[in-house]
């Protein structure tokens, strides 16, 4: 018998009257030096339950690789964690986790598979996810409620009526789970402001829960209308949203939120905050919208959340904090203080090294007669670099037949060029060539993939042929750049001299007493950071964020290193290390 489980109006937990406060706490975007600090403040704050999504991308990069569950994945440890702080745990392993994550989590090496059906009864799909489940139930099961851990609900599927109507392919995943001796509760979670989005996500026998942000009595009164008896529960409360590059920063009011919090408690409903602490995209792991217009989302995840990305309490820690105690008890202990912050200071980055010539170099070239996607180069993130020759020289026209997936820039002869930007719906661009035979480079970047809707799979990179005018160019070498590691990087000192091209810059700087930071990049353009290796994300003026977050065990006692990628130029080859952060304007 599962430890939660159901009556007519609510929970039991080993028998006795139980509700749900939660808040959603991504382990894969909190560095695990972190876990600790961040689980005992969501104790603090009154929840009794933490919630997180599996990314099934960075668990099972090779189909026929061994599971990686350990560093930033290592989602064992962070339930023991969680167990030893008290707190329960709702799991959401997907497949599909949307969670504005690179592909909503599915790995690349399944959504390129040709003609496949996602998240579907595709017996290909259903396949892969069986075998990832018989690799990942193990290790999981002794942190499961019927083992004594802290996991006492786990999700099927994920907002699955806002996708498709494959009941077929829901009951797989349930049988899936029960039959590897998932033996916890299971539940649903679709938008409850959709009737047809609960009734296509839905299973018989399986908890169905809503996700919403506001209109608490309408959303509640849709749940009830979709299912008579049950707990009622908001899965996702969101108490925030997220940014995208170019967009405003988005914060929702303290006050408002923390109404309808109260409204959704008074209702006896069970909550699921998100994001109780959103977190960092690090490195190349965000996603992408894709309505009317390709948008990729920012590198911090901060959400306007109770717990900022850097794990401070904000205002709505304290606002949630007093309504949950209205209604549930919470610890007798002081609200955490804000965290120590490095003292800022300036780094200079002194060397450098040309990221074309570093790209032929050491990125082994694929020859191939139109330019190959990413995906065909089994390329998961990051950028790749594209040569060949144009025979006639001119002014003319350069033309991406299938478009770019997702920012191009463009080099003649090593000289740039221009730009050309999906999220732009640009296809084309005017260039002149100065001789027959003139090199064109073509490095693609990769903004991270579509994570929710019809484009999930969407390929990266150059999509189609180019051509030249009317001369289709052919005999390309594709070089993929996947970045995950700089220790190739050929840095040498150079001067004054700030040359419009791409390439890594590398400084050092001492730290004392390592602690939180934030690295401001004034005079800088667009590009990648990473302190002492560890992969920060994504910088770009465009904005809105204009820092990016620094956790402190990334930093060490004594010399540390800063390398970024930048792939236009500076004004100035230096970097700030602040201790304020600025995540850009809000929203009018």
């Amino acid at each position: 018998m599962p430890a939660l489980t159901t009556t007519s109006d609510g929970f039991l937990l080993h028998g006795e009257p139980f509700r749900i406060i939660s808040g959603a706490l991504h382990y894969f975007r909190v560095h695990p030096g972190q876990w600790a600090d961040r689980l005992r403040k969501a104790r603090l704050m009154g929840l009794n339950t933490v919630e997180t999504y599996m990314p099934w991308n960075l668990h099972q990069p090779d189909p026929d690789g061994p599971l990686v569950l350990d560093g930033i994945l290592g989602l064992p440890r962070f339930l023991e964690l969680a167990r030893q702080e008290g707190l329960h745990v709702l799991l959401r392993p997907g497949p599909f986790i949307c969670a504005e994550w690179d592909g909503g989590g599915l790995p690349l090496w399944l959504v390129s598979e040709p003609g496949i059906r996602l998240r579907s009864s595709d017996p290909r799909f259903t396949g892969a996810v069986d075998r990832f489940l018989d690799l990942l139930l193990p290790p999981l099961l002794p942190h499961f409620a019927a083992s004594g851990g802290p996991v006492i609900a786990v999700q099927v599927e994920n907002e699955y009526g806002a996708y498709g109507d494959d009941t077929a392919y829901l009951q797989h995943l349930a049988d899936a789970l029960r039959s590897r001796g998932v033996e916890e509760l299971l539940f649903t979670c679709d938008q409850a402001g959709e009737p047809a989005h609960l009734a296509a996500g839905s299973l018989p026998g399986v908890l169905t829960t809503g996700t919403f942000g506001g209109k608490v009595e309408q959303s509640l009164e849709r749940l009830r209308a979709h299912r008579a008896e049950g707990p009622l529960m908001c899965a996702e409360f969101w108490v925030g949203w997220f940014d995208h590059w170019g967009g405003p920063h988005h914060t929702r009011d303290t006050a408002d939120a923390a109404a309808d919090l109260d409204r959704l408690l008074s209702a006896g409903a069970s909550v699921n905050l998100y994001m109780f602490h959103g977190g960092t995209n690090f490195g190349f792991t965000n996603g992408a919208n894709h309505h009317h217009a390709y948008a990729p989302t920012v590198t911090s995840y901060d959400y306007d959340a109770p717990l900022t990305e850097w794990g401070d309490p904000g205002p709505k820690y304290h606002a949630f904090r007093e309504v949950i105690a209205r209604h549930a008890p919470v610890p007798d202990e002081p609200v955490p203080a804000p965290g120590p912050k490095l003292a800022p200071l300036t780094v200079a980055l002194d060397r450098r090294a040309p990221l074309l010539p570093f790209a032929t170099a050491t990125a082994k070239a694929v020859r191939a007669d139109d330019p190959m996607t990413m995906d065909e180069l089994g390329q998961p993130a990051g950028y790749a670099l594209y040569r060949t020759t144009v025979p006639a020289a001119g002014d003319g026209v350069l033309h991406f037949a299938g478009g770019i997936g997702d920012r191009a820039q463009v080099f003649v002869d090593g000289a740039p060029v221009g730009v050309v930007e999906h999220e732009r719906h640009e296809e084309s661009l005017p260039v002149r060539v100065a001789r027959p035979g003139a090199t064109l480079e073509v490095l693609v970047e990769n903004m991270g993939r579509v994570n929710y809707g019809p484009r999930i799979g969407a390929p990266k990179g150059l999509l189609g042929p180019v051509s030249f005018d009317t001369t289709v160019l052919r005999g390309w070498d594709c070089h993929a750049l996947p970045l995950d590691g700089l220790d190739a990087v050929p840095f040498a000192a150079f001067g004054a001299d700030t040359a419009a091209e791409p390439a890594f810059h590398h400084g050092t700087f001492e730290v004392d007493t390592p602690a939180d930071a934030f690295l401001s990049l004034p005079g800088w353009t667009k590009g990648q950071a990473w302190v002492n290796g560890f992969h920060l994300g994504r910088y770009w003026n465009r904005g809105p964020q204009r820092t990016l977050y620094v956790p402190a065990p990334v930093l060490r006692a004594g010399a540390n290193e800063l390398v970024l990628l930048e792939l236009h130029a500076t004004t100035a080859a230096r970097a700030l290390l602040t201790d304020t952060p600025d995540l850009g304007p809000t929203e009018a």
